[in-house]
């Protein structure tokens, strides 16, 4: 009867156990996700900031005008040679 008694304690003892580390697993994965989600937004916003700045930069907009120059002299050319 000892035995049984023992048994059932270590087996309650084992799901209690077991059940406190489901809980803090669970929440160590909800932490990882909210950690991810917020590294993904950074990311993002950095993303974005660096883009604006590239776009906006004075190399690319010296770039944008020497190839638009480059098309209307091509398009100029284009029709001198058609007529």
């Amino acid at each position: 009867m000892r035995l049984y008694l023992a048994v059932a304690v270590l087996m309650l003892a084992f799901v209690a156990y077991t059940e406190a580390q489901e809980e803090t697993i669970e929440q160590k994965f909800v932490k990882f996700g909210e950690q991810m989600s917020e590294v993904g937004k950074s990311l993002a916003d950095r993303a974005k900031t660096t883009f604006d700045q590239i776009q906006t930069s004075e190399f690319a907009s010296t770039t944008k005008s020497w190839f638009e120059e480059q098309i209307e002299k091509l398009k100029t050319r284009l029709q001198e040679i058609s007529q």
